[in-house]
């Protein structure tokens, strides 16, 4: 059902409004946000206000260019250890991490530190010798961590010791030419330390006897890492400033992974049939018509959550994580089939981090007349309440419309980066309650004593008020706000601090 109409406030439109306002010189602008402000002098404030009351109209810089640091990729045959050891190395669970071999399937990038020293942490997937299937598509994925890494922690099993599947990726790091540093996993106390010996046959010089799942021996390997890692990576860019953040979010197997792959040109992410192939956040950086950003495919959110288990509960956690280190999500729905409630719950969950939204509509191309004809129909009725957002018809496979994305994303983060002026908001402000008042409640009516925006990414505004405004009223004042100043593909937070006028002096 579609949602209910916001009732009227008054009968000024959005254009005679934006009129009104176009018509104001900036020094009145100014004027009626200080006679605003000396208001708040008859009210009782709290220490807090006043930050909020001065204003900081200047947003921050983005960061200065930064050196890109080294990369370090971590490999090996399945359930060594390497997701434990990079937890380890983290200090903190955030690789998926469970008995069951296979369960990372993408290489995946964190940040670590060690010493003041910063580095990329690569993990990967089990390297197989002739693997088939999903699997080898996980080793094609480990071959190339190792290609676009600065060097190579290769991670061993000391409690089986040398297998003919080391022996194999032993050969495929020689012939990389990258440095390597052999981890002997597994070792947790005195007594395994006699395993480490067998491990000097692989010829990768003396191997680092470690305990990832307890701690024992990581403080040595990392000392190690550093001095063999250069201080800036020969193999990854610089990112000046850092490309803008696209998080790919979705139900399992509408093609996020698939537009991930399509927009690099490569192999980037493991796809499969398979539902919820990818687990692990997937980033890597994307150039599309000139421009590049920063992509990073998440595992499916399935239905149910707190009914996961294992692997599919954290790789949702992680999905979470991503999107709140991104600055725009792109919601990739699937044509195919019917809106879900749980694709509007994924939605919904965008909007509540405050991240920037596009709609990408995916699998365009198989796409009939018919049920063209449902879909539109059911945009209108169940996203009519992120009719803000950008849209976009894709096809993933193909790559059809892809340079679509480009634009959206740009109109996305633009709304999300809009800073409305104090003047120019408390004019707006002055305006729209002359023409549209707050309805009386109670024999009262609540008046906006003051404005501003406390910040962007997401515009976010508070209403200094002589009483409790209606949610509709706000919902009014967010409605008025889209139409004079765009605020396209964001989200926008109004919230109200009710301040009493101070009491007579006796």
């Amino acid at each position: 059902m579609s949602e209910p109409r916001e009732p009227e406030f008054g009968t000024t439109s959005a254009d005679e409004l934006a009129q009104r306002l176009q018509g104001l010189a900036p020094d009145l602008e100014q004027q009626v946000a200080d006679v605003a402000r000396a208001a708040l002098d008859e009210y009782e404030l709290e220490p807090e206000d006043a930050q909020l009351i001065l204003g900081d109209e200047e947003r921050a810089e983005r960061s200065a260019p930064r050196p890109a640091p080294p990369v370090l990729a971590v490999v090996g045959r399945p359930n060594v250890g390497k997701s434990t050891l990079v937890n380890r190395v983290l200090g903190r669970r955030e690789a998926v991490v469970e008995d069951t071999p296979g369960v990372t399937r993408d290489r995946v990038s964190y940040d670590a530190e060690w010493n003041g020293r910063p580095f990329t942490l690569v993990d990967t997937g089990g390297w197989e010798l002739e693997a088939k299937g999903l699997d080898a598509k996980v080793a094609e994925q480990a071959e190339l961590a190792i290609s676009e890494a600065d060097a190579v922690l290769f991670v061993v099993d000391a409690t089986v010791g040398v297998t003919s599947t080391d022996e194999q990726l032993v050969q495929v790091l020689r012939r990389s030419g990258k440095p390597v540093l052999l981890v002997a996993n597994k070792v947790d106390d005195g007594a395994r330390e006699a395993d480490v010996a067998a491990l000097w046959g692989l010829g990768l010089g003396e191997p680092f006897p470690v305990s990832a799942l307890h701690g024992r021996g990581s403080g040595d390997l990392l000392d190690a890492v550093i001095a063999l890692l250069p201080k800036e990576s020969k193999i990854a860019q610089a990112q000046p400033g850092g490309p803008r953040r696209v998080a790919l979010i979705g139900r399992p197997n509408v093609g996020k992974s698939s537009l991930l792959n399509k927009a690099t040109g490569t192999n980037r992410a493991v796809v499969n049939d398979l539902a919820g192939t990818t687990r692990d956040p997937v980033d890597e950086l994307v150039t599309i018509l000139g421009k590049t950003w920063r992509f990073v495919d998440t595992a499916g959110i399935r239905r149910r959550v707190h009914l996961q288990q294992g692997s599919d509960y954290y790789a949702t956690l992680r999905t979470q994580s991503a999107l709140d280190r991104a600055e725009v999500a792109v919601v990739v729905l699937d044509v195919t089939e019917s809106l879900s409630d749980q694709d509007l719950r994924i939605i919904d969950m965008v909007v509540e981090s405050g991240r920037a939204l596009v709609l990408a509509f995916n699998k365009w191309d198989l796409l009939d007349d018919e049920r063209r004809i449902y879909l539109e129909r059911e945009i209108d009725q169940r996203l009519s309440h992120v009719a803000w957002a950008p849209r976009v018809n894709i096809s993933a496979k193909t790559g059809r419309h892809l340079e679509k994305l480009v634009p959206a994303l740009e109109a996305a983060l633009d709304g999300w980066d809009t800073r409305v002026p104090t003047g120019k908001f408390n004019a707006f402000i002055h305006e729209l309650t002359q023409a549209n008042p707050h309805p009386v409640r109670g024999g009262k009516q609540p008046r906006i004593l003051f404005g501003t925006q406390a910040s962007s990414q997401p515009p976010t505004f508070v209403l200094f008020t002589s009483g409790f405004m209606d949610p509709q009223y706000r919902r009014f004042i967010t409605r008025r706000l889209r139409e004079v100043y765009g605020f396209v593909g964001t989200p926008i937070q109004i919230n109200m601090r009710v301040r009493e006028r101070r009491g007579k002096k006796k």
